[in-house]
């Protein structure tokens, strides 16, 4: 049976485009080959319609199987509205409309990748300073002390704002403030040169504003992926995230001495922090704090995000009271202290390490701190996958994040007890380098263990425990200074070994990850 019908500008869809007929929304719904009269096929499970469109007045040949009406059972009638979510427009020629990469890329693995890059630009602009520093020292003639004074000054604002960005990020969403967090740091980047010629205050109070916006950063990327990202994807997608802080390492160490060599050392910041506005442009036009506030997320997807049942409205009112009665809370914040100490102590004194007691100069001990990085990079994104898969195939969150962070607290304790019994270079470098691609799959243990806690309130959270874990690398890099001068490397690694082995208790007892906020 065949039937044509005049669909005209009144009904709503049609209307639209009749309303935009001299916009670009035609040829985004139509293909670029929209003309004022054009012809579609569009095709369904059980019909077949022909659409003429001639001046935005579309007719529609309707054609389906021909049946007795005698002995049939008429047909539900076909709702076009809701026919034409489930067709694929083809043009006169027979060729299917193609829909481009980038449109069939999940959104949310786009927001995964655009925070993988704000963190990998997060660490280059971190570590850059520690390469810069060297040449500025010479030229300002700065003493060891100042030097010191320099370097420590980031941590004065990233400490104070890790609990801050978390309920900011919790309250008004995390588009916003990681927006802020890389374009604030990257105009404290290109302001560094500027400020260490004005003199070493300006100096300080920029190196100060990096670490606020740094600081703010993490709760903030948190917080947007506990309402992008379900359960089944979390572990993985954190350490995409996390490994873009190790690639930005490596990154930073590898260009900053080839920019100063070239350039300068003030084209180092210049060229870094330049590059967080063109990231800013991108996260505005693509983020969103959530899946309900993105128009042109496709249904199915964010269908597939619901089920995770989180609740992606902002919170209005944090209930600090009820966060800090449960158990599992303080065992992430103690867990997270326990785990960095150890992880600052061998990423600050690493190059010392190598330079002291394997005799490797300096430039061989710049390259080989390169390794770790690596090693974290590849091992945290492992671990994310067969953290994910466990989860997958039905072993609870619960069971799942404690295996993780115990090869992330056992994994490096025991390498670390390995270095005194070796003998070669290359062995304690492997010891170093297993230690640290171990300690990697804490980011599918506790580093995932907010979100499923709190999704909520999973900025807080972080900001919480990255708070205790700030302050261990802050303690644990000056308590190394001294058990050094006052005893030896196993001393050093002795103290590491023991706070991992407290960690592993305390996350066993204490860690769930079921939720227990709401």
């Amino acid at each position: 049976m065949n039937a044509g019908v005049f669909l005209l500008p009144f009904t709503p869809n049609i209307s639209s485009l009749h309303k935009r007929k001299n916009s670009t929304y035609c040829k985004k719904l139509f293909g670029s080959d929209f003309k004022t009269e054009s012809r579609f096929r569009f095709l369904t499970p059980k019909h077949e319609f022909g659409v003429i469109l001639r001046n935005l007045r579309v007719r529609v040949d309707v054609k389906s199987d021909s049946y007795d009406v005698a002995d049939s059972v008429v047909p539900d009638p076909i709702k076009i509205s809701e026919r034409l979510s489930e067709v694929s427009v083809v043009s006169e020629d027979g060729l299917e409309s193609e829909i481009s990469w980038l449109d069939k890329f999940p959104k949310r693995w786009l927001i995964v990748v655009l925070c993988f890059s704000a963190f990998l630009l997060c660490n280059m602009d971190r570590v850059n300073m520690s390469i810069a520093i060297l040449p500025m020292s010479a030229e300002f003639n700065w003493s060891p002390t100042t030097v010191g004074l320099i370097q420590s000054s980031f941590f004065w604002g990233y400490l104070l704002t890790q609990v801050a960005g978390g309920i900011w990020a919790d309250t008004i969403g995390g588009k916003a403030v990681l927006g802020f967090a890389v374009i604030w740091w990257s105009i404290a980047t290109a302001l560094t040169p500027v400020a260490a010629k004005l003199g070493l205050p300006y100096l300080l109070v920029v190196r100060a504003f990096m670490g606020i916006g740094e600081g703010v950063a993490m709760p903030a990327m948190n917080n947007i992926l506990s309402k992008w990202v379900p359960v089944s994807e979390r572990s993985r997608s954190l350490a995409l995230v996390y490994s873009g802080m190790y690639l930005g390492s490596v990154t930073g160490l590898a260009f900053s001495p080839f920019l100063i060599h070239k350039f300068g050392w003030p084209s180092v910041f210049y060229s870094f922090g330049s590059l967080g506005t063109v990231w800013f442009a991108i996260w505005l036009s693509k983020a969103h704090s959530s899946p309900l506030e993105d128009p042109q997320l496709r249904p199915e997807e964010k269908k597939f995000i619901a089920g995770s049942s989180t609740t992606m409205e902002p919170v209005k009112q944090i209930p600090w009271k009820l966060i800090l009665s449960k158990g599992p809370v303080w065992a992430l914040i103690a867990s997270h202290f326990c785990h960095n100490w150890g992880t600052f102590i061998l990423l600050t004194w690493m190059p010392t390490y190598y330079h002291q007691v394997l005799k490797f100069n300096l430039t061989e001990s710049g390259l080989l701190c390169v390794l770790p990085w690596l090693t974290m990079a590849v091992s945290a994104n492992v671990g994310g996958w067969i953290a994910d898969t466990l989860v997958s195939k039905g072993v609870s969150v619960t069971t799942v994040r404690k295996i993780m962070q115990s090869i992330g607290f056992l994994g490096p304790a025991f390498f670390l007890t390995q270095l005194s019994h070796v003998d070669s270079p290359a062995m304690a470098v492997l010891c170093m380098s297993c230690s640290q691609g171990t300690d990697a799959f804490s980011q599918s243990g506790l580093y995932s263990n907010h979100q499923d806690i709190g999704p909520r309130y999973a900025g807080v959270l972080l900001g919480l425990s990255n708070t205790a874990g700030v302050l261990a690398g802050v303690f644990g890099t000056a308590a190394t200074g001294y058990i050094l001068q006052h005893g030896s490397w196993d001393d050093v690694f002795k103290v590491s070994v023991g706070l991992y082995l407290v960690g592993t208790v305390i996350w066993n007892l204490f860690s769930t990850g079921e939720k227990i906020l709401d």
